[in-house]
């Protein structure tokens, strides 16, 4: 009894600490602390084993995935450095205009986060430029905000095939599949997102209109947009910017169109049985095209690849604690009691992963520490129910990025102090686009694998 009650009070304690602003990481120290001693844990365990080299562990997780968020985040600087990343956003922008700037940032982002450039380095590329589009178009910041978080945070995390995602990579890994495993279940639930979530930004913005309410300049904009390319700066084109985007993808892609054609060769087996590898070397190439590319990044390289380095530091620390936290969650009884009901409930296979992967999500906030604990401690039991490796990869990815984005999530806090909002402004439009659509999107990826299995 005392032991489920200080893991629910421990849960809380992580909830309440990063509502408030406070590190995560000092946030899931002082969590796992009130867990691990109210479950009679030997406090030398919980902070030398289970929090960092447990199978869930802190340690073992960024030992594990250090080089694809290293590479992940230099391939992003390398893109913002060479203003390819604005390069894209403002030709997208020339190409639309600003009365669909809202459609504008969602693409803009997808496009960028589902060639791997990481979700920070898009906020801090879309919103300069976006108070330029807010200001145009009189588009409330909230939903600007949402429309940032539709792009970068939804369908290309978790539902689009391919991505070299930490997501994507974590079921690849876990599960001994490719990053495109239940590639068309991904497709159908990323045009759920996409397509439903615009459809509610854009219903929303009519409604902001006809009740007076519009864009409201904050002293945060005026900071960022000093940071948007100037007026007649000379920006790479379109076509130019993309092409590293291109080529990480095609890294990805064309491996696995030779395997299909029948063609065997050992680097095609390599890059199918490590996607942690593969996709790194596919956004290494991507920063080496970035260096061909755009002479001004030549002349500053080893800064940028620097910066971009510090860049993976705090993301990874972050992800790493989540997962630590986990792995301290999962030593407890009151876990392990919850892992058997989830197991049990008298529902299909498929219906019980979508639930128990959007409540770990929801619970540690975050759908890459969610589901590396799901894929961890509750996936060998799916398998061995029946379900095939490359739905299960699928299905868990979707359903982990529902729950993961409720209000102590790390990404809404950051977008939310990026851009000078609070949650009381804004985030029932993020909760519509990154939490109820999404899980919208699996509940139909999941009657679809039902229906046709």
């Amino acid at each position: 009894m005392l032991g489920d009650l200080g893991l629910i009070a421990g849960l809380a304690l992580l909830i309440i600490l990063a509502l408030r602003g406070i590190n995560i990481l000092v946030a899931v120290l002082l969590s796992v602390l009130v867990i691990g001693v109210s479950n009679q844990i030997p406090i030398q365990d919980i902070f030398l084993k289970h929090f960092p080299f447990g199978p869930s562990g802190a340690f073992s997780f960024a030992g594990n995935f250090l080089l694809l968020f290293l590479c992940g985040a230099i391939f992003g600087r390398m893109m913002a450095a060479s203003h390819a990343a604005q390069g894209i956003a403002v030709a997208v922008m020339e190409q639309l205009g600003s009365k669909r700037a809202l459609w504008i940032a969602m693409l803009v982002c997808a496009l960028l986060t589902y060639g791997g450039v990481v979700v920070f380095v898009v906020m801090f590329t879309m919103y300069p430029i976006g108070v330029t589009l807010m200001r145009q178009a009189n588009i409330p910041r909230r939903l600007y905000a949402a429309a940032i978080a539709l792009g970068a945070g939804t369908f290309t995390m978790t539902a689009l095939p391919g991505t070299p995602s930490i997501h994507n990579v974590i079921a690849a890994r876990s599960l001994g599949t490719d990053l495109f495993a239940g590639g068309w279940y991904g497709v159908l639930g990323g045009l759920v997102m996409a397509l439903v979530g615009m459809w509610y930004l854009q219903t929303q913005w009519q409604r902001s209109i006809a009740k007076g309410e519009g864009y409201q300049a904050h002293v945060k904009d005026e900071q960022m947009a000093a940071l948007a390319p100037a007026e007649g700066q000379q920006l790479p084109s379109l076509m130019r910017s993309a092409l590293p985007i291109v080529v990480v993808l095609a890294t990805i892609i064309i491996p696995r169109i030779l395997q299909m054609s029948g063609v065997e060769a050992p680097v095609l087996s390599f890059a199918a049985s490590q996607p942690v590898l593969w996709a790194s070397f596919a956004l290494l190439l991507g920063g080496a095209s970035c260096f061909v590319l755009f002479e001004p990044l030549r002349q500053n390289l080893m800064a940028v690849v620097g910066q971009g380095a510090d860049d993976a530091l705090l993301p990874l620390i972050n992800t790493a604690a989540v997962i630590g936290f986990g792995g301290v969650v999962i030593q407890t009884s009151g876990f392990h009691e919850f892992a058997k009901w989830l197991l049990d409930l008298p529902v299909p296979e498929l219906v019980s992963v979508f639930l128990s992967a959007n409540l770990i999500s929801g619970i540690t906030a975050s759908a890459s520490g969610g589901l590396q604990i799901f894929m961890s401690s509750l996936a060998p039991a799916y398998l061995e129910a029946g379900i095939a490796p490359e739905l299960l990869h699928r299905v868990a990815n979707l359903a982990a990025g529902g729950l993961d984005s409720l209000p102590h999530s790390g990404a809404v806090i950051a977008l939310f102090t990026l851009m000078g909002l609070t949650h009381k402004e804004a985030y029932k439009d993020v909760f519509v686009v990154t939490v109820a659509i999404p899980m919208l999107a699996a509940l139909i990826v999941v009657a679809a694998a039902m229906l046709l299995g």
